[in-house]
């Protein structure tokens, strides 16, 4: 004789059902949110910045304590520049316009060329790109004040170009055309190249400097 199954109610099957759903969607969920966080880049230290005492556009003095638990970034350049510079800054003015409004991140340009590049010359030249002056500082004091922030911690090389093989007025230095990320801890984090051969801003670079800014505002 064969034994006859007793089946709870439809109403139970469904209940169970729907519980045993939910179970395996929350599984599945937290099975992605891990894996997803593994994926996440980790981007490493590449050196430190130390200290530093220079002058803003608006002439005040400006410190590191001035971007204590930003994430900036950092370039330098030259007003009076024909080559690269201008390209660079309109770089910088495109990350200003695309970071997100809740972003606190901060942006740098340091001048290369202090005699010339004061305050009101800096603050003139920010002023044609639109800078936001509670996010874009623009930098100035004397060639080593600005060499020990630049090539000593930010890794950024600028060197003046003789007399003799200068093309023409504007031709004065030779400079790094990259972007530096600093952390909210005043750590390198990263480095890009802004132009060149093979460089692709829109569609590379620029999308890869706004996702390392939010990885870092959202490091502790």
């Amino acid at each position: 004789m064969t034994e006859k199954i007793q089946r709870p109610p439809p109403t139970v099957w469904l209940g169970f059902s729907f519980v045993s759903g939910l179970l395996g969607l929350a599984l599945l969920i937290s099975f992605f949110q891990v894996n997803r966080s593994r994926q996440l880049p980790q981007l490493p230290v590449l050196g430190s910045v130390a200290d530093f005492t220079l002058t803003n556009q608006d002439g005040q003095i400006t410190t590191l304590a001035d971007f204590t638990n930003h994430v900036w970034v950092a370039d330098i350049v030259f007003t009076r520049c024909a080559g690269p510079c201008p390209r660079m800054t309109g770089q910088m003015k495109l990350l200003q316009n695309f970071l997100p409004s809740d972003s606190t991140a901060k942006l740098v340009t340091l001048t290369t060329d202090s005699e010339n590049d004061s305050p009101a010359v800096l603050k003139k030249y920010g002023q044609r790109f639109n800078a936001d002056a509670n996010r874009w500082t623009f930098l100035t004091g004397t060639k080593n004040e600005i060499a020990a922030l630049a090539s000593g911690s930010l890794k950024l090389s600028a060197q003046p170009i003789k007399l003799a093989d200068q093309k023409d007025v504007a031709d004065l230095f030779i400079h790094t055309t990259i972007f530096v990320i600093v952390d909210k801890h005043a750590r390198l984090r990263g480095f890009f190249e802004t132009g060149g051969e093979g460089v692709d801003w829109t569609n590379s670079v620029q999308p890869r400097i706004l996702k390392t800014i939010q990885l870092l505002e959202n490091e502790p």
